[in-house]
């Protein structure tokens, strides 16, 4: 497998793996994201078949023994599969996640003590600043997180905007359709009357770059539209669903 670098802004990188799926479908990109700052941060680790080609691939921007910090959105194999993998290259590195994601997975599973962190608290990397944002069951798991970094407006919105096949690093196109596709052939948002507030919240932030992690990132004007568009498909279907 190759893992694939590519900047989708100032000193974010998208690491990228294409896994074709069985029989002829499309299959995915698992996406990891790599913020070079003086303490370097990975959101995602990938699974741990992932790690030698992913690592690989980090190891092309920063000195691997650099990294300072990794996180991830929720307990999930393409999430954090490969945590302990990294925390074993990076003697360094601390592994850090909401209060609830600790409790329920990370203080048992990681190799050293955790970070919990707070809604809305802050890491200064040196260079780039990331705030924490709990977004209980968006995606989709009760501990589910996002990550926002401040001086590029990067959101890293996990499996939000996730879209099939093979896709270039970064768009200012449409993600939408195929990101609605992608929901209605696997269905993994849950739907809760939180959904929608919950992604509108991260339009208010209006990010510049949106990084997401199963196919293209997207830039530009359209970022916030993009967003607001997809709070109100999930409200629609929360609404179709209590009334049926």
């Amino acid at each position: 497998m190759e893992t694939r670098v590519d900047e989708i802004a100032d000193k974010i990188y998208r690491l990228c793996t294409l896994i074709p799926g069985a029989n002829g479908a499309p299959g995915f990109t698992f996406n990891q994201f790599l913020i070079d700052a003086d303490e370097p941060l990975l959101f995602h680790t990938g699974m741990r078949s992932l790690f030698a080609s992913v690592s690989a691939a980090a190891g092309k921007v920063i000195d691997l023994k650099r990294l300072r910090w990794i996180t991830y959105s929720h307990a999930e194999a393409d999430e954090c599969g490969s945590l302990n993998d990294w925390l074993a290259a990076a003697p360094q590195a601390t592994a850090a996640q909401g209060r609830f994601g600790c409790a329920i997975w990370l203080n048992d599973q990681a190799l050293r003590p955790p970070r919990a962190l707070a809604d809305n608290e802050v890491l200064d990397l040196g260079g780039k600043r990331v705030r924490h944002l709990s977004t209980p069951h968006v995606p989709h798991a009760v501990d589910a997180s996002l990550l926002y970094e401040e001086t590029t407006g990067t959101l890293f919105s996990s499996d939000l905007f996730t879209q099939l096949g093979d896709s270039p690093a970064l768009t200012d196109k449409d993600i939408i359709e195929p990101a609605i596709a992608a929901e209605k052939a696997y269905g993994f948002t849950s739907l809760t009357p939180k959904t929608g507030p919950t992604i509108r919240r991260l339009a208010a932030l209006a990010p510049r770059t949106i990084a997401v992690m199963h196919g293209a990132s997207i830039a530009g004007a359209g970022t916030v539209p993009t967003l607001e568009a997809l709070a109100g498909y999930y409200e629609d279907q929360l609404r179709q669903a209590m009334a049926g």
